[in-house]
């Protein structure tokens, strides 16, 4: 794994904790007390998952957060202090913006599934990474927003990941009004996938991270790159593909011992093959 958080002493000083234990990856955001996406955040993040990557040990990511915030987006005092540069900050906005969007996209096309774990608040590019995730839960005093219409910054990035997770009217409302939905609401918007109690958080994302990680690694790079894949293809084009998909995983080696162990009534040995 990326060594950015492992090599330090006090794991306070750390932008993002990395622990990984049978499978389940760990990235804690550790920038209290709004874990703002700063630039170094950002770049933390994007070692890590860079790293997950290629950790052969590393079958499922668990996004988490220290303190009472998830993330309350984009550091604005890092950014307005660069209105003062030549051009007005515009590299210094640019250079964000991107970084954040790659690390979206990194997201997404990871070959392992990504949950986040959300206590507390995750507003504008926070409650994108909450919608980015393959997965997420929340605790039941949880609050999600996209408040940039407040301040005369529109939500746009923000907008692409949360349009694709919640509907399309639940998503309008949140970008135009800028106000908080509770986690019931997050939930039926299509923001997340449970809500609980503060205190069995960890438990149910462990839960949810230690069946995912029992899987065929190689079926969860298949089956989460096919997901995003077909899904704005066009009917007919989006059953070819998958058909193709399912052609090719069938052929695998960890679908033929799935399937025979499944008809021997015994736990299938994955070889990631």
């Amino acid at each position: 794994m990326a060594q950015a958080a492992a090599e330090m002493n006090d794991d306070d000083k750390a932008l993002v904790i990395s622990q990984l234990a049978n499978g389940i990856l760990r990235l804690t955001l550790n920038n209290p007390p709004a874990n703002a996406l700063s630039i170094a955040l950002m770049q933390t993040l994007r070692d890590e998952l860079a790293a997950a990557e290629e950790n052969r040990e590393v079958r499922v990511v668990v996004i988490a957060a220290a303190g009472k915030l998830f993330s309350a987006g984009h550091d604005l005092k890092e950014m307005t202090g660069h209105r003062e540069d030549a051009d007005r900050g515009r590299a210094f906005f640019e250079k964000t913006m991107r970084m954040c969007s790659d690390i979206m996209l990194q997201i997404t096309n990871l070959p392992k599934p990504v949950i986040a774990e959300v206590d507390g608040l995750a507003t504008a590019a926070g409650c994108q990474l909450v919608a980015t995730c393959d997965l997420a839960i929340c605790t039941d005093t949880s609050t999600f927003c996209t408040p940039g219409v407040n301040i005369g910054l529109f939500c746009s990035t923000p907008m692409v990941a949360i349009s694709r997770a919640a509907h399309r009217k639940q998503a309008m409302e949140m970008l135009l009004t800028g106000e908080p939905v509770d986690a019931s609401a997050a939930k039926e918007y299509g923001l997340v996938n449970r809500v609980v109690p503060k205190e069995y958080l960890r438990t149910v994302s462990d839960k949810y991270a230690s069946a995912i990680a029992s899987k065929s690694p190689l079926t969860l790079k298949i089956g989460k790159g096919a997901f995003y894949q077909q899904m704005d293809r066009p009917l007919a084009e989006a059953y070819d593909y998958t058909a193709w998909v399912m052609t090719e995983n069938m052929l695998a080696r960890d679908a033929e011992e799935g399937i025979n162990a499944f008809l021997e009534k015994r736990d299938p040995e994955w070889t990631g093959r």
